[in-house]
């Protein structure tokens, strides 16, 4: 059973184009415990564009704030860890787990998996450079038949890393195949720093199953939280009770969209917020009674006022016609984690 003693152990993972600064807080009022922001590049050039100042936005954001930093310069990244840091971030994040391939085509996210030596002193040198805890996000190799995470593990631990997420795939894995917590549990069993576990977990069963099997300190969500924030809430009254949460109403998907987009047009903007949270309707939607119709249509809104109009409408014909979430397909839902 979940001791209630500790903290939740239920994190959102990191996830570019997602868990903006809305999305974090959204998450953690349905209780996560933790979440990582967006990959941030250290390429200090880049430091004051537009995507990376929204993205290095933790105005008002809930304890702890971290912040995930990316890149293939031990030194670059050391500036980036102090420069969030300065910036409000209380822990700093790692990223060698990403298998976008414009972040491996110039050495970055899991393709530094390819380099042990690189990976040693990019672990060392932002460990160094700051005072706060420093996390590290990983796979389990770059290719498969070679993996190398004990080895990556281990190093992570002597550097002072304070914690290690862990995707249970390669980077040619991407996001095909099934995690594998066998090799998770290997590396919880191999090292003495928290290891949060990531991939596939989808439902409260699957977090409670990879907790118990695995025996990490917590398990990290990430794309099965998309249009379903209150899947945190629905695995932390799982793992206190072995009870499930009934579906949300209708009702009160509406309310939490409806005031999702009310942060990410404040947070955003006209422009960009419109459009930013297109994706975030069609997966609130997802399965929906004429979702597909209703999105088409959405799409082609183009101010904020409007679409939040759109959206209240369809919701409204939900409720109308006596619409649960119950009558909605679970599967519909089981996406995997980033």
């Amino acid at each position: 059973m979940f001791d209630k003693s500790k903290p939740t152990p239920i994190w959102v993972a990191p996830m570019a184009g997602v868990t903006d600064r809305p999305f974090r807080t959204l998450c953690k009022y349905f209780g996560a415990g933790h979440a990582v922001s967006e990959m941030m590049t250290a390429d200090q050039t880049l430091r004051m564009s537009k995507k990376s100042l929204y993205r290095a936005n933790f105005d008002g954001e809930l304890a702890p704030i971290s912040a995930q930093i990316a890149g293939s310069d031990p030194l670059e990244l050391a500036q980036a860890a102090r420069y969030q840091v300065s910036n409000g971030a209380q822990i700093v994040d790692i990223n060698m787990g990403c298998p976008a391939k414009k972040v491996c085509n110039k050495l970055a996210g899991s393709a530094l998996l390819k380099d042990e030596d690189l990976v040693a002193r990019i672990l060392d040198a932002v460990v160094h450079a700051v005072d706060v805890p420093v996390t590290l996000k990983t796979r389990l190799g770059y290719l498969n038949g070679q993996e190398n995470i004990l080895r990556v593990a281990k190093r992570a631990e002597e550097a002072g890393i304070a914690a290690l997420a862990l995707h249970g795939r390669t980077r040619e894995d991407m996001y095909l195949n099934t995690a594998r917590y066998d090799l998770i549990k290997a590396v919880k069993n191999s090292i003495g720093i928290p290891v949060i576990a990531n991939g596939d977990i989808d439902s409260p069963e699957k977090a409670k199953f990879v907790l118990e099997h695995t025996g990490a300190d917590a398990v990290m969500i990430g794309r099965a939280a998309q249009g379903r924030p209150w899947i945190f809430r629905e695995i932390s009254h799982y793992l206190n009770t072995g009870e499930h949460l009934a579906a949300p109403s209708i009702l009160e998907v509406k309310d939490v969209l409806l005031g999702h987009l009310s942060e990410l047009y404040e947070f955003y903007g006209e422009y960009s917020g419109c459009r930013i949270a297109r994706k975030h309707i069609a997966w609130y939607t997802k399965g929906l009674r004429s979702s597909n119709e209703f999105r088409q249509n959405m799409y082609k809104v183009e101010n904020t006022v409007d679409q939040a109009k759109v959206v209240e409408a369809y919701f409204d014909l939900l409720l109308d016609q006596g619409l649960i979430m119950s009558d909605v397909q679970t599967e519909q839902f089981n996406l995997l984690d980033v």
